[in-house]
């Protein structure tokens, strides 16, 4: 599916939104394979808008988004979401009722022909989350906020794609939680996978993340690496997001 050497996500001049207006105009941004990559902004700015143009869920105006050198812009959703990108909603999405080790399954439906594949693709969620492989028989209804969204994540990876996107993993979770999750999705990240983050914690973004992109009022409007950027994003905060 890939082209050697192609970055994971490359966005050209996109516009997109709802109805007869643009919510994001004329953005560019692109992430390098393995890397791990924030967009950051107030609230209203775009972000999730953006991740959902990336997935085909919401009309493109104008512009190119290529996956691994695929252009996917015209692309329906689920065939984006077979192998190209995923996407852990905010709000996590999950089937409340189903058990976490189905709700993971359903994440590897592309390779349901493959046994072996799911079981390699459970094993390396399982070693990522030991907590997610204690509760696998139990209702997904039944766990924490912060262990479901470590299924969220858990059934992106069964989907194996060539970037993950992320919309506000830590929000309603627990600091200690939060960085639990930010020492997973480093590993995520150290392991070789490709991640764009959403998220309102511009600290989680500044350690999990090499370089960190600021949308507001729909344009980008700032790039930089994160190690330009204090620990606690205080300065990015004071600048751009009040």
């Amino acid at each position: 599916m890939s082209t050697s050497g192609e970055p994971a996500l490359d966005v050209i001049s996109l516009s997109a939104g709802y109805g007869r207006f643009d919510v994001v105009r004329d953005i560019s941004l692109h992430i390098g394979a393995g890397e791990s990559v924030a967009l950051l902004g107030p609230n209203g700015a775009g972000k999730t808008t953006t991740l959902r143009a990336i997935m085909g869920l919401v009309k493109h105006r104008r512009g190119t988004v290529r996956v691994a050198g695929v252009d996917v812009s015209r692309m329906a959703t689920h065939r984006i979401a077979r192998g190209h990108a995923a996407l852990v909603p905010e709000g996590r999405r999950l089937f409340l009722e189903q058990t976490v080790e189905d709700n993971l399954r359903i994440g590897a439906m592309r390779h349901h022909h493959d046994p072996a594949k799911v079981q390699a693709l459970l094993h390396d969620v399982f070693e990522l989350f030991p907590v997610v492989e204690r509760h696998r028989g139990r209702p997904a209804s039944a766990l924490s906020g912060g262990e479901q969204q470590m299924v969220a994540i858990g059934r992106m990876m069964m989907n194996e794609p060539a970037v993950m996107l992320l919309d506000e993993p830590s929000l309603g979770l627990a600091p200690l939680v939060i960085k639990d999750m930010a020492d997973a999705l480093g590993r995520l990240s150290n392991r070789g996978k490709s991640i764009l983050l959403v998220d309102q914690r511009v600290d989680l973004a500044v350690q999990v993340c090499a370089r960190i992109y600021v949308l507001v009022d729909g344009r980008l409007v700032d790039e930089k690496p994160s190690a330009d950027i204090d620990r606690d994003g205080r300065s990015l905060i004071d600048t751009y997001l009040g």
